[in-house]
């Protein structure tokens, strides 16, 4: 039988005790823990803004796991989809750091409060986004309209040479509302960071928030042309006419928007990381006077668009 010496002992036991916090640094160095707000997403990475204003880039993976905390002490923690990690929110990831200095999450989780906060957010850049291009395309067609007049006015100036001041005065007004508008244009343009590339409306009668079959085709076509863009976001949003209770119309649309979404996912097959959450809203977006039955149908809808990136198309 070996005997060890008292100092042969101490240093065996030193030895242990100096691996063992080795190993545990090792492990502790390869889990990080960060918490942020979602700044950008793109399928599958999303860029994080840290407190200290940098910025973190977050891949998920099919491993992911993303959960909502629950409860008075946030112990709880509520199974949800990716769809639900939209810009502006809240989040706490815990992942490793791969070669591309990229933080691979192994979970994400986020507060109910601050989910409906950022879905707030979301509606409220959409409905601007919306006007946004409204106005655009307004400008465009007054852009047009005045290029008409101009060449109309260049016509007449060989036949009517007595009106050469009123042509004149014209053709400053003319100047003056064309740099008015491209003005207008670049500045709206700067409030849309996504072009639309394809969008389809779905129609559903009142009280329905099944898909009906008929718009099955038009939504796999639209499912398999989004796959061929770089980069593509599918957007859905679901909307209800005015009879019955805001309540129940919120909920109706918010059940339209969801259906329409599955079978973009099962029958599609669209990868989470390329849906947006399907976004209720409600009442709002009016398109049609519900004053007639016809307005009403229209106004009971989802409309899904297939979004790119500016950054990402290039000029």
């Amino acid at each position: 039988m070996t005997r060890y010496q008292p100092a042969k002992l101490v240093s065996l036991g030193i030895s242990f005790v100096t691996a063992l916090t080795l190993l545990n640094t090792i492990v502790t160095a390869q889990t990080t823990n960060i918490k942020g707000i979602i700044k950008e997403r793109s399928g599958s990475t999303m860029i994080l803004q840290i407190p200290d204003s940098a910025t973190v880039s977050v891949l998920l993976t099919d491993y992911t796991e993303v959960g909502q905390i629950q409860g008075a002490l946030k112990a709880r923690r509520k199974k949800m989809s990716m769809a639900a990690l939209i810009p502006g929110l809240a989040i706490q990831v815990e992942g490793i750091y791969n070669d591309q200095r990229q933080l691979e999450a192994k979970s994400v989780k986020f507060k109910g409060d601050d989910l409906e906060r950022a879905k707030s957010i979301q509606a409220g850049l959409h409905e601007t986004k919306m006007r946004a291009r409204q106005n655009t395309e307004e400008l465009e067609k007054q852009n047009a309209a005045l290029r008409i007049q101009k060449e109309e006015l260049k016509q007449q100036q060989d036949d009517l040479r007595e009106q050469q001041q009123q042509l004149t005065v014209q053709q400053a007004k003319i100047n003056s509302n064309k740099e008015a508008i491209e003005a207008a244009i670049a500045r709206f343009g700067q409030l849309d960071d996504y072009y639309i590339l394809d969008q389809v409306s779905v129609y559903f009668g009142n009280g329905k928030v099944a898909v009906e079959p008929k718009y099955k085709p038009e939504l796999l076509r639209l499912a398999q042309k989004a796959k061929t863009i770089q980069a593509y976001m599918i957007e859905i949003k679901g909307y209800a006419s005015s009879l019955g209770t805001a309540t129940l119309n919120q909920k109706l649309s918010e059940d339209r928007a969801s259906n329409v979404a599955n079978l973009l996912m099962q029958q599609g097959h669209v990868p989470l990381t390329n849906m947006l959450a399907p976004g209720a809203m409600g009442e709002s977006n009016q398109v049609g006077s519900d004053k007639t039955a016809e307005g009403q149908a229209e106004n009971r809808r989802v409309v899904v668009s297939v979004l790119q990136n500016k950054g990402i198309a290039g000029p």
